[in-house]
């Protein structure tokens, strides 16, 4: 198992890279050919910025945290540390239980960035976004991004999970975040069945509505159960999906939320809105 963790480690940022390359290019060639909606906005501009910002956090990450997730769940595991390292649990169970753990864990940290106003001045660099399409699905803050990393950590380190687990889930959503913010038509018959297992783009998309309401609701990236069980659960958004408005009626100058500079500069902008689920603190 060792040998298998130290090719998992060595081999890790090619292992995200071809699933992350693989999956742009083939959402991004299905945007093309058959887009869900019309942009509002130059497409050369937005991708030039939300690339932009991709290739910051990935820097800003290796230079922090070398080894990231994968390295924390080796030594994890080497340790024994966490639940599933401690009660030494079949490798299908804990493999399925990882992955379900850290999913929830990413819906729970949804919910948190919408309900404090600090963290949802960062949060909102992503929703700002006046169109949707697969590169929205990595724009994120630094700030964000480094405090979804330490949250990551703790989660490894008290979960102890499999490090193929651990793989798989980094896979996932990056895999997830690409397909669910993709600006592509699938056929509603298809979407009905699709978000009972995935987040489809058209349950994803009414998270991303202009109305503050929706904002609030459908926070799961990858797996769709989390957001029926604790009722942030909306099937629709109020117009229909070719008509809806994206982004934050705060923010609706192009030169300020779609491009890099004005980007960053976003959490720091005085005005909190009427998104944050504790709008009036």
């Amino acid at each position: 198992m060792m040998n298998w963790d130290s090719w998992i480690l060595e081999n890790e940022i090619t292992i995200r890279l071809v699933f992350f390359f693989g999956i742009f290019a083939v959402i991004a060639m299905w945007e093309l050919i058959l887009p869900r909606r019309s942009l509002r906005v130059s497409k050369g501009l937005r991708w030039l910025s939300n690339i932009g910002l991709v290739f910051l956090n990935s820097l800003v990450i290796r230079l922090l945290f070398p080894t990231a997730a994968i390295g924390v769940a080796v030594v994890a595991q080497n340790q024994g540390w966490g639940l599933i390292g401690y009660y030494q649990l079949p490798f299908l169970l804990a493999f399925i239980m990882a992955v379900v753990v850290m999913d929830l864990v990413i819906y729970l940290q949804h919910v948190l960035v919408h309900a404090i106003p600090v963290l949802w001045r960062l949060h909102r660099v992503h929703h700002a976004d006046l169109d949707f399409d697969v590169t929205t699905g990595a724009r994120f803050h630094p700030l964000e991004i480094v405090l979804s990393m330490l949250i990551k950590f703790a989660t490894i380190v008290l979960l102890g999970p499999p490090v193929v687990a651990v793989v798989v889930f980094e896979v996932m959503l990056n895999v997830s975040s690409m397909f669910n913010h993709g600006n592509i038509y699938i056929p509603e018959k298809i979407d009905r069945v699709l978000r009972l297992f995935v987040v489809t783009p058209d349950m994803h998309r009414v998270h991303h509505s202009v109305h503050a309401p929706l904002t609030n609701s459908n926070f799961g990236f990858s797996l769709p159960w989390w957001d029926r069980l604790f009722g942030t659960y909306v099937a629709q958004p109020r117009e229909n999906h070719q008509d809806m408005e994206i982004g934050l009626d705060i923010f609706r100058d192009p030169k300020q939320v779609n491009r890099l500079p004005g980007m960053l500069k976003l959490p720091f902008i005085s005005t909190l809105g009427e998104y944050s689920i504790n709008r009036g603190r």
